[in-house]
C-alpha cells in the first residue's frame, strides 16, 4: 500500500510540476498564449490594495489641477469651446513653473486667426508643455504594448504646427499591458520613441519643467516603463474651475512657482480607471504622475527569478507539510504561511515600496498541498476500508481508527501479552431450537450476537469468534486497552442485562428459558495472526484462554464467573461471591472463582466513562 502511495504522489507531482512550468510560459506576456490570465487579475487586486491601503493622501502642495468642469462647458459651450478663452488663461498663470495641457489640440479652428492669438500668447511664456499623441504599431490608438530591451516606437501626431512650434510636447499615451490589459492605468511610458525622436510623456516633462532631475528615472528603467505610485485620490489634489480661473477669482501671485494641469472633468468625458479609483478623470492620473517624480518615489517589482524561487520553496513546504504532519496540523501550517506571505509581502511593500508577487507561490503551495493531500487521504481511507473490512465487525470502532490512525502493520505471528478473555454459551438454546424452523433458529442467533456485539464494541473488546452458540471476545488486543480487566467483567455484566428482556420474550413465546452463562480469566497468552499460510486467523491462544474456557463451562444459566487474577483487578468496581474452588479439566491445581452480583455504586459513573472511552 507505501509503494502504490508512494508512486503515485511521485507521479502526480512530476504531473504538477510540467503544468505550473507550461502554465507560467503560457501566460507570459512574451508569448499571449493564454489571454485572459486570471491569477493575474488576482495579483492586480492585491497590488492595487497595497497601494490603497499605503496611501498618504498628500500631494504635492504645488500641484493645482483646472479643471474644465460642467460649469465651465456651460459658461464657454460645449468643449471643446474656441481657443480664444485659453489665451486670458494663459495670462493667469505665467507665473507657474510648468502648464501642462492634457488637451490634444490636433485640428486647425475654423478661425485660423484664434490659432494665431492663441500661438502669440504661448510664444510670450516657456512653462507650457502641450500634450502630443503617439500611433503605435499596435493601431490601438493611446495604448502602448510591451517590446522586450527597446522603447516602444509609433509615428509622432503632434499638435496643431502653429502651436507645436511654441511649446514643450509631451505624449499623453496610456499603458495596456499585453495579454491581460484590464483596463486600469498601473503603468506610464516615461519615453516613447517616434519617427521624429523620443519623446517624453506629459507628467515627464512638467515635472523635468518644474526643476526635478530625473535622469535616475530612466536609468532604472530603461524601457522607460513606470509603475504609477498613486499616493492620493483625485479629490485630494487641490482643484480649481477652469471658469474660476479666467475669471481672474485667483490673481496671477496664486500661481506662482506652481505646477498647472489642465484637463477636462465635465460632462463625464476624458475617464478611466486607476489602481485606486474608477471612473476618474484622467488629468488626475497625469497629476498623480508628476506628484510621484516630483517626490522622488519608485516602486519595485520583484523579479520572475525571486517569484519562482518562492514557487519552488512553496512546492517543497507543500511536500513537507503533507507528508511530514497530520492533516489537521499540516493544514494549520499552510494556512499560517499563505497568511505570512500576504502580510510579508504587504510590509515589505509598505516599508520600501517593493512589491513581490505572492499570488503565484500562494497558489503552487494549496494546489500542491491538497492534491497531496487528496493521494494521501485516497490512500488512508483504503488502508482504513480494508482494516474496517478486516477488523471492524468483531473489534472495537475506537480500536480500528487506532490501527488505522498508528499507520503501523499488524505484527505476524503471535506476541505474549496480558489479556483478558471472555467466554460465553447460550444456554437452553438446544431445547429452544428443537421447537424453531430453521430459519428462525438463524434469527435467533443473529438477535443473539447483535447484543453481544454491541456490548463487547462498546466497552472496547475484540470479538475474536463465534462458535455455534458460544463466543469468545478478548480484551486489549490488537491494541491496548487500559483496565481491560474491567472492561470483560463490564461487558459479561452488560450481556446480562440485556438477556433479562429475551429471556422473557422468548420464555413467553416459546415456554423455554434461554440465558447465558460467562467465564472471565486474565493473563499472559499468545496473540496475533496464527494459522498457516492458506489460512490466518487474528486469535489468542494459551493456558489463560483454556482457563476462561473451563471457567464458563462452570457457570450455570445467567452465571457470570471469573478467575481470582480478574476479582483481584476488578473487586473494588463489583460485588462478588466467592464460589470457592473447583478443579479444572486438565489442571492439577484448583481454581478459585467468584461470581459477578453486581456493580458497586461508585462505579457507576465509570462504567459510563468506559463506555465511551477511547
Amino acid at each position: 500500500m507505501k509503494t502504490k502511495m508512494l508512486r503515485s504522489a511521485i507521479l502526480t507531482n512530476l504531473l504538477l510540476c510540467f503544468i505550473i512550468l507550461a502554465y507560467t510560459i503560457a501566460a507570459s506576456p512574451d508569448n499571449q498564449i493564454i489571454r485572459v490570465n486570471p491569477f493575474k487579475v488576482l495579483d492586480n487586486l492585491v497590488f492595487d490594495y497595497d497601494m490603497k491601503s499605503t496611501m498618504t493622501h498628500m500631494p504635492h502642495e504645488d500641484i493645482i489641477v483646472v479643471a474644465i468642469d460642467d460649469a465651465t462647458v456651460e459658461a464657454l459651450g460645449r468643449f471643446p469651446f474656441s481657443r480664444e478663452f485659453y489665451i486670458p488663461f494663459l495670462d493667469q498663470v505665467a507665473l507657474a513653473k510648468a502648464v501642462a495641457f492634457d488637451i490634444h489640440f490636433v485640428s486647425q479652428s475654423e478661425d485660423p486667426y484664434i490659432d494665431e492669438l492663441f500661438a502669440e500668447q504661448l510664444s510670450l511664456t516657456d512653462n507650457v508643455i502641450l500634450a502630443a499623441a503617439v500611433n503605435l504599431e499596435s493601431g490601438l490608438e493611446r495604448a502602448v504594448y510591451v517590446h522586450k530591451d527597446q522603447l516602444v516606437k509609433g509615428t509622432l501626431q503632434p499638435p496643431l504646427a502653429i502651436l507645436a512650434e511654441q511649446a514643450h510636447l509631451g505624449h499623453m499615451n496610456r499603458y495596456a499591458e499585453r495579454g491581460y490589459d484590464d483596463g486600469v492605468i498601473r503603468k506610464s511610458w516615461l519615453m516613447l520613441d517616434t519617427d521624429q525622436g523620443p519623446i517624453p510623456s506629459l507628467a515627464y516633462r512638467t515635472a523635468e519643467l518644474a526643476g526635478r532631475d530625473l535622469s535616475g528615472y530612466l536609468q532604472n528603467n530603461p524601457q522607460a516603463e513606470l509603475i504609477i505610485k498613486y499616493d492620493a485620490t483625485s479629490y485630494d489634489f487641490m482643484t480649481l474651475s477652469y471658469l474660476d480661473v479666467i475669471n481672474g477669482e485667483f490673481p496671477p501671485e496664486f500661481f506662482e512657482d506652481r505646477i498647472v494641469l489642465l484637463g477636462l472633468t465635465g460632462m463625464g468625458e476624458d475617464t478611466g480607471h486607476t489602481t485606486v479609483e474608477n471612473n476618474v478623470n484622467l488629468v488626475y492620473a497625469q497629476a498623480a504622475i508628476v506628484d510621484q517624480l516630483l517626490k522622488g518615489e519608485m516602486i519595485h517589482v520583484a523579479s520572475f527569478t525571486v517569484v519562482a524561487l518562492l514557487m519552488v520553496i512553496l512546492f517543497a513546504a507543500a511536500l513537507a507539510l503533507v507528508w511530514g504532519l497530520k492533516p489537521i496540523y499540516s493544514t494549520f501550517a499552510v494556512i499560517v504561511l499563505a497568511a505570512a506571505l500576504v502580510f510579508g509581502q504587504y510590509g515589505l511593500y509598505q516599508a520600501a515600496d517593493y512589491y513581490v508577487n505572492t499570488v503565484y507561490p500562494i497558489i503552487v503551495l494549496v494546489v500542491t498541498f491538497f492534491l497531496n493531500l487528496a493521494v494521501k487521504t485516497y490512500y488512508e481511507q483504503k488502508q482504513l476500508s480494508f482494516i474496517t473490512r478486516q477488523f471492524g465487525r468483531y473489534i472495537s470502532p475506537d480500536l480500528v481508527k487506532q490501527i488505522a490512525r498508528s499507520d503501523e502493520e499488524l505484527p505476524l505471528g503471535g506476541i505474549s501479552k496480558e489479556l483478558s478473555i471472555l467466554f460465553l454459551d447460550i444456554r437452553g438454546f438446544t431445547t429452544l431450537s428443537e421447537k424453531l424452523k430453521p430459519e428462525e433458529v438463524v434469527d435467533f442467533l443473529n438477535t443473539m450476537f447483535d447484543l453481544i456485539t454491541e456490548k463487547a464494541l462498546l466497552n472496547r473488546g475484540t470479538i475474536d469468534k463465534f462458535i455455534g452458540d458460544a463466543a469468545m471476545i478478548i480484551f486489549n488486543a490488537p491494541l491496548d486497552v487500559e483496565d481491560h480487566p474491567y472492561c470483560a467483567v463490564k461487558t459479561a455484566y452488560d450481556i446480562q442485562q440485556g438477556m433479562k428482556e429475551v429471556t422473557r420474550r422468548i420464555h413467553d413465546k416459546y415456554g423455554v428459558t434461554v440465558n447465558i452463562g460467562v467465564g472471565i480469566n486474565t493473563g499472559q497468552v499468545v496473540v496475533g495472526n496464527i494459522g498457516s499460510y492458506l489460512r490466518v486467523d487474528y486469535t489468542a491462544i494459551g493456558d489463560n484462554v483454556n482457563i476462561a474456557s473451563r471457567i464458563e463451562s462452570n457457570t450455570v444459566a445467567g452465571q457470570i464467573l471469573v478467575s481470582e487474577t480478574t476479582y483481584e483487578l476488578t473487586k473494588d468496581r463489583f460485588e462478588f461471591n466467592c464460589i470457592g474452588e473447583r478443579l479444572m479439566k486438565g489442571k492439577t491445581v484448583p481454581v478459585k472463582l467468584y461470581e459477578v452480583l453486581g456493580l458497586k455504586s461508585s462505579s457507576s459513573q465509570t462504567a459510563g466513562d468506559s463506555a465511551s472511552a477511547g
